[in-house]
């Protein structure tokens, strides 16, 4: 069946590796939430609210993003945060994602972990119930934080193994190379946690061999800057290293100035694990379709080359090996169906 290539993305069956669950609060419902919890915003509207998301670094939009992340008290906030974000990813043929949270956010204004991480738990297994996505929970550590605090966080965290699957590291990257959490990252992993870590998002390559060498990750998120490194590039290709790329984060944040120079493309042709992700939708103007569309659409990208950024998404994914095949013969069968048609 001939389709357009926005089509074609649409339904493709996709995962989404890089997602932080705060990240995903659309203004409507974070005005629902602080009602709820009389608690008062700094914005009157929420097209007051939605004018302030103009950033010019990754350090404005944390600002904002934790200030929002406050409104988040109740259990029941965080389920509603999480389900909100499910029934979007379920229209738009998301079939498994791997979510982000931060507990410090909120353990540092004295919501306790079980709270957080029991809220987001209860949506994620709605949504495999009801809505058949399947799903994985890593929490991330603060890297503008101490060692200790994520310590701390990692040590909470334990109490609910059986939940996580991986321990991540985020926010502000300058100035807090991955090296800075090694003792953090090898406890995860004794405890059989698997780890990742952002990456060469503003931070130099450096950042990235520290995160593959010294904290042994499984996968970078971000990572854009490894190209400037071609020994990094040909390391990361001979690993099969996973990238969870944001496109509209990257483009929104200025970590690229126009789209057409993403280097999501030129990751593709040196073989790299690339994969397409929404990073923090409700900020950066769009969830993983519109991320798809918007790469597709300034790069020219193939059919060839969509089908295989949705198969490196679940190739990237922590999913064990007979569900990713299972899922990747879908992505398959869904190219022989369906075709783009020329000039649309």
């Amino acid at each position: 069946m001939l389709t357009t290539i926005y089509q074609f993305i649409a339904e493709i069956p996709k995962a989404e590796l890089h997602l932080h669950i705060e990240g995903t609060f659309e203004p409507e419902l974070m005005f629902k939430i602080a009602l709820r919890n009389n608690l008062k915003l700094k914005y009157n509207s929420v097209d007051e609210l939605k004018a302030a998301y103009q950033f010019n670094n990754l350090q404005e939009f944390l600002d904002i993003y934790y200030s929002g992340a406050n409104v988040l008290i109740e259990e029941q906030d965080f389920y509603e945060l999480t389900w909100a974000y499910l029934q979007k990813i379920h229209s738009q043929h998301v079939v498994h994602t791997e979510i982000f949270f931060d507990p410090q956010t909120h353990t540092s204004r004295g919501i306790p972990f079980g709270k957080v991480i029991s809220g987001i738990r209860h949506a994620l297994m709605d949504g495999q119930k009801t809505l058949g996505i399947s799903s994985k929970l890593i929490v991330s550590m603060l890297r503008h934080l101490s060692e200790a605090s994520a310590f701390e966080t990692l040590d909470a965290a334990l109490q609910y193994k059986d939940w996580i699957t991986a321990v991540g590291l985020d926010s502000s990257e300058n100035g807090h190379p991955p090296s800075k959490f090694r003792r953090v990252f090898d406890k995860a992993r004794q405890e059989g946690l698997l780890v990742v870590a952002h990456a060469g998002e503003e931070g130099p390559p450096e950042y990235v061999w520290e995160a593959i060498d010294i904290l042994h990750v499984s996968r970078i998120d971000h990572g854009n800057r490894s190209l400037e490194d071609p020994v990094l590039v040909a390391e990361l290709v001979k690993r099969k290293m996973p990238l969870t790329v944001c496109p509209l984060s990257n483009f929104k944040l200025k970590v690229v100035h126009d789209m057409t120079r993403h280097p999501i493309a030129e990751m593709l042709d040196k073989g790299m694990m690339v994969t397409v992700n929404s990073d923090d939708p409700a900020y950066f103007g769009g969830y993983v379709n519109e991320n798809y569309m918007a790469v597709a659409h300034a790069l020219n990208l193939t059919q060839e080359q969509i089908m295989q950024l949705a198969k490196n998404s679940f190739t990237a994914s922590f999913l064990n090996e007979d569900k990713k095949l299972r899922l990747i013969e879908k992505v398959n069968e869904y190219g022989e169906k369906n075709s783009i048609a020329a000039n649309m």
